[in-house]
């Protein structure tokens, strides 16, 4: 159920707030597991900070994730099982990870699947476990590239027909809370955006936060409106046309073939883990992962992005003036003012 706040005019969860949550993570999209190792180095929370409840007023958290749960086999399927019965044991987010390919485009067999059916011995694909859970889910969040929008493995021609979690669910879907799919890109995610967005479902769902603000590509707004560029430690080189074209150099790189301008991701300005790193930080090219129109859009890596060959030549002239004039002004800030020099008597 949805209400106001009178005071705030935002929209809230005011469905009775939860005490316990479970968090059902599938792995079996087609992906890497990387985006589930890429949570373990998530400091602002970390992992351990949710499961172990060190956060105040949050649910009680369970986490069944197939890479880090210590449940296996039949007693780690049992929670997935009896939440797609249509009776789960508690309320639950949904969480996909990798691709979600097409089982429909071929006669025989199957791209993906996770855990066999106890009745017939036949796996049971992914496909068929996002349709079973998916509506009785509090919450879907889709983690990483692959489950936003396809990423790699829906490159064109492949023959998966993969696609992201919307396409196969719909742009416009909702769920039970009314909450729209919850899209968190990356190459991996960025571990404490993962967590930072857990976090803030969780507090909707203890009735302490408004209804999480999406873009049109479902990202949450706070962490994707601004890009690379915006928040990369090369943009000040880029503002005095320094562009390098060598691996290793201090500059900007956009020569080199990063996208960073126009990509929306934080990653430049937040960090890898614990704020160290990041793609431009490190010397490595943005070739927008965060973007629905990757891979295909972004191809080939590491040549010049288009739009780039004309706004680097646009700022140059202006930028070699405005170095040339900082560098002057500079000269004379490095020297103490003439009368703290010793006087004569």
């Amino acid at each position: 159920m949805l209400a106001h706040d009178s005071l705030t005019g935002l929209q809230l969860v005011v469905s009775q707030p939860m005490v316990e949550i479970d968090v059902l993570w599938i792995t079996a999209g087609l992906g890497c597991d990387g985006d589930t190792i890429a949570m373990t180095a998530a400091t602002h929370p970390s992992i351990e900070d949710i499961v172990l409840g060190t956060i105040p007023w949050i649910p009680k958290v369970r986490l069944y994730n197939p890479v880090l749960s210590y449940l296996v086999g039949d007693d780690l399927l049992q929670h997935f099982a009896q939440a797609a019965s249509g009776k789960p044991e508690r309320p639950f987010i949904l969480v996909i990870e990798g691709s979600i390919p097409n089982e429909r485009n071929k006669s025989e067999g199957y791209w993906a699947s996770f855990g066999t059916d106890p009745v017939s011995g036949q796996p049971i694909t992914t496909v068929e476990w996002i349709e079973r859970l998916a509506p009785q889910a509090w919450a879907v969040l889709a983690a990483g590239t692959c489950a936003a929008y396809g990423g790699i493995h829906a490159l064109e021609g492949n023959p998966t027909g993969s696609m992201g979690l919307p396409d196969f669910l719909g742009w416009d879907w909702k769920s039970t809370a009314n909450i729209p799919i919850v899209c968190l890109p990356g190459c991996p995610v960025v571990p404490d955006n993962f967590m930072e967005v857990l976090l803030y479902l969780l507090n909707m769902a203890a009735g302490r936060a408004p209804m999480i603000p999406l873009d049109d590509a479902l990202r949450p707004r706070w962490l994707f409106t601004p890009t690379v560029h915006e928040g990369c430690d090369r943009g000040g080189y880029y503002e005095q046309a320094d562009f390098t074209e060598n691996y290793g150099a201090s500059e900007c790189i956009v020569k080199l073939g990063c996208w960073g301008p126009v990509v929306q991701c934080n990653v430049g300005k937040r960090g890898w883990m614990a704020g160290i790193g990041g793609c431009p930080n490190v010397g490595g090219i943005c070739i927008g992962c965060t973007m629905p129109g990757f891979p295909d859009k972004f191809m080939p890596f590491m040549n010049q992005p288009p739009g780039s060959l004309l706004s680097s030549h646009a700022v140059g002239t202006y930028g070699k003036t405005i170095k040339a004039l900082r560098r002057f002004t500079q000269a004379s800030l490095n020297k103490e003012p003439s009368w703290r020099r010793k006087q004569p008597s």
